[in-house]
C-alpha cells in the first residue's frame, strides 16, 4: 500500500519528520498530527506523541503557541513565519500579527566553523584582507551572522556571513513543507481557504533569494543610488571586491537603535522627526521609486545624530510598478468617494478574483467597511486595523493580491507602529494624503497619458502584426481536424478519489472471495500434499484470505468509514 505522504527522501527526512511532529505535538497541534495521516510517522508515533504534550501551553492561544513552535524549529520556519507576517491576506490577522514576535536571534557559530568559507573566500590569513576581524559576532540570526571588520584601506566593515550548511538544512525542510502542505489541503477541508501548497511555494521563491547575499546587495545599490540625495536617510555601501554569494561587506553604521527611546532621549535625538523621516522614506519608497523595504521593523532601522534613518537588512524587497500604481490609485479613489463598485472593479480587472464569487456580496460588504472608516477623523484611523478587516474581507471571498500590493500595505503598517512607539501622536495618513494627491494629479498630466497610449499603441500595433499569422493558423488547424477542446471537471477530485478507493476494496474483497471459493474446492477433492490432514494448497489458500481480509477489515477501519 503506497505512504500517503509520498515521499521521494522519506528515509534520509525521517529524523526531521519526528522532530517536526514532536514539536508540534507539544505545542498542542496533535489533532492537527492526526488528521493529515503521516502514513508509517503516524503508525509509529499515534501511542506516543500525545504524552509528549505539554500541559502548560495548553492555556495559550493558537498564535502565541503556534509561534512558540515555529521557533523552536528552527531557521526555516523562522523565516517562514516573518513572510507569513507580512501577508496578512494568505492566514489570520491575529496569527500573522503574532508572528511579528518571532525572535530571529540565536545563538551565533562559533569562527572556527566560519574559517573553511573565509579562507576560501580570502586566504588563510585574513589579515592579508583585513586590517582588522573581530572574531566575536556582532549579532547572529538564524541564516546568517555579522562581524565587524576593517579593511587595509581604513574604512570600517560589517561582514555578514551565511551559517555553514545553512542551503542543505532549508533544502531539506522545504521538500519537508511540502509535502507537509499537500497533507494539510488534503486532509484539512478547511485549509483549503489559506492555500497551504501556494504558501510554500511562494515562500520557496523567497528564501531562495535570501540564501544569494549577491541580491541583497544589489537591493542595497539600488536604494543607496535612489535616495543618496536625501538627507533623512543612509544606506551603507557595499564592498563588491570583497563580496559573494555567501558573504555580503558592507559599510559599518554605528547606530542607535529605533526601539531604543532611552538611548534616543540620551543623544538628544527628536523623536518626531525621527518618526516623520521613517514614514516619509517609506511612501517615497513605494509611490516615487516603486521599490521598497519590506520588513521595515524596529530591528532593522539605527537612527544617526541629526535624525537620520538607517535601514538594515534588505533581503526581503517589494515592487511597485505602473499598473499597480494605477490600481492603487482606483482602490484608494474607491474609497475617498465609498464606491465599493470601482473597487470590485477594480480587483476584477487585475484578474485576482474567481468566478463563482457573488460580486452583489462583495460589494455590499465592502460597502460596509468603508462605512466604519466613512468620515472619520485621519488622528483617530488606525491603519494596522484598516488593513486587517480588509484582508479579512480579501480572504473571506478568495481574492488573491498581488504579494507585493500585501506587502506594501505591511510595510506602511510596521512604519506606523514604529511612528507612534517614538511619537504618540505620529499619525501616517497626514504624510500618505500629499501622496495620494500628487498621483491624482498625475492622472491630468499630458507626459502622464502619452506614455500610456505609447504603451496601448505599442500593444496594438504588435497585436496587429500577430492577428493575421494566428488567424492564418487557426484556419489550417480546423482545416486538417486539428483543433481539439478540453474540458476541466471542476470539485471533482475528491469523488474521483473515492470512487478509485471503492472499486480497490472491492477488487480486494472479489479476490479473497476467490480464495477462499477455490481453497475450499481443493479441500473437497481430497488431493495431497496434505497438511494437518487437509490438502495443503487449500490450507495456505484459506490462510492467505484470511491474511488479505483482516488487512482489507484495518484498512477501513483506520480510514474512519465503514
Amino acid at each position: 500500500m503506497m505512504n500517503p505522504l509520498g515521499l521521494r527522501k522519506s528515509i534520509r527526512h525521517l529524523n526531521r519528520y519526528q522532530e517536526i511532529l514532536k514539536i508540534f505535538v507539544k505545542y498542542g497541534f496533535w489533532d492537527v498530527v492526526e488528521k493529515i495521516k503521516i502514513g508509517l510517522l503516524f503508525d509509529i508515533s499515534k501511542k506516543i506523541l500525545p504524552r509528549m504534550e505539554k500541559k502548560e501551553y495548553a492555556v495559550l492561544g493558537t498564535p502565541v503557541r503556534l509561534r512558540m513552535a515555529f521557533e523552536e524549529l528552527g531557521p526555516t520556519f523562522i523565516k517562514l513565519g516573518q513572510m507569513l507576517s507580512v501577508r496578512p491576506d494568505l492566514i489570520p490577522p491575529q496569527i500573522a500579527q503574532e508572528f511579528t514576535k518571532l525572535q530571529d536571534e540565536v545563538a551565533p557559530v562559533s569562527f572556527e566553523k566560519l574559517k573553511p568559507l573565509l579562507e576560501e573566500t580570502y586566504s588563510e590569513d585574513l589579515l592579508e584582507t583585513f586590517a582588522e576581524f573581530e572574531e566575536t559576532a556582532l549579532a547572529a540570526a538564524s541564516m546568517a551572522q555579522v562581524h565587524r571588520a576593517r579593511l587595509k584601506s581604513g574604512e570600517d566593515v560589517a561582514v555578514k556571513i551565511l551559517r555553514p550548511n545553512i542551503h542543505q538544512i532549508i533544502k531539506t525542510d522545504l521538500e519537508i513543507l511540502f509535502n507537509l502542505a499537500e497533507l494539510i489541503a488534503k486532509y484539512v477541508p478547511e485549509s483549503e481557504l489559506y492555500d497551504p501548497v501556494g504558501i510554500i511555494t511562494e515562500f520557496s521563491r523567497t528564501i531562495r533569494k535570501e540564501q544569494n547575499l549577491v541580491l541583497e546587495g544589489r537591493n542595497i545599490d539600488i536604494f543607496r543610488r535612489y535616495l543618496q540625495k536625501e538627507e533623512y536617510i543612509k544606506i551603507p555601501v557595499v564592498y563588491w571586491e570583497y563580496s559573494s554569494e555567501k558573504i555580503l561587506v558592507t559599510e559599518f553604521i554605528q547606530g542607535i537603535k529605533i526601539s531604543d527611546l532611552a538611548a534616543l532621549d540620551a543623544a538628544e535625538i527628536d523623536r518626531k522627526q525621527v518618526a516623520e523621516n521613517g514614514a516619509k522614506a517609506i511612501l517615497k519608497q513605494v509611490f516615487e521609486f516603486g521599490l521598497f523595504h519590506a520588513d521595515p521593523h524596529p530591528g532593522n532601522l539605527f537612527v544617526l545624530p541629526g535624525n537620520v534613518i538607517v535601514p538594515v537588512d534588505f533581503g526581503m524587497v517589494g515592487r511597485i510598478d505602473e499598473d499597480m500604481k494605477e490600481d492603487l490609485l482606483n482602490i484608494l479613489r474607491g474609497i475617498v468617494d465609498k464606491d465599493s463598485y470601482r473597487i470590485t472593479r477594480v480587483l476584477l480587472n487585475i484578474g485576482l478574483i474567481e468566478d463563482q464569487i457573488n460580486f452583489r456580496n462583495l460589494q455590499h460588504d465592502l460597502l460596509d467597511y468603508l462605512d466604519r472608516y466613512y468620515g472619520v477623523p485621519l488622528n483617530q484611523l488606525d491603519t494596522a486595523q484598516l488593513l486587517n478587516e480588509f484582508m479579512e474581507l480579501v480572504r473571506n471571498y478568495r481574492i488573491k493580491l498581488p504579494p507585493d500590493m500585501v506587502m506594501m500595505g505591511k510595510a506602511l503598517t510596521i512604519s506606523e507602529a514604529v511612528g507612534r512607539e517614538l511619537d504618540p501622536e505620529f499619525n501616517m495618513f497626514d504624510l500618505l494624503i500629499p501622496y495620494t494627491k500628487k498621483m491624482f494629479y498625475q492622472r491630468w498630466n499630458p507626459a502622464y497619458h502619452y506614455r500610456h497610449l505609447n504603451r496601448l499603441l505599442d500593444a496594438s500595433i504588435d497585436l496587429l502584426k500577430s492577428l493575421p499569422e494566428d488567424i492564418r493558423n487557426i484556419l489550417l488547424k480546423l482545416k486538417r481536424d486539428q483543433i481539439t477542446v478540453r474540458f476541466q471537471h471542476q470539485g471533482l477530485e475528491q469523488f474521483t478519489r473515492e470512487l478509485d478507493r471503492s472499486s480497490n476494496r472491492i477488487s480486494f474483497a472479489l479476490i479473497i472471495a476467490a480464495l477462499i471459493i477455490g481453497s475450499s474446492v481443493v479441500i473437497q477433492l481430497d488431493k495431497g500434499p496434505f497438511l494437518w490432514g487437509y490438502p495443503a494448497l487449500g490450507i495456505i489458500g484459506y490462510v492467505l484470505a484470511s491474511f488479505l481480509g483482516f488487512w482489507l477489515i484495518i484498512a477501513i477501519l483506520r480510514s474512519g468509514k465503514l
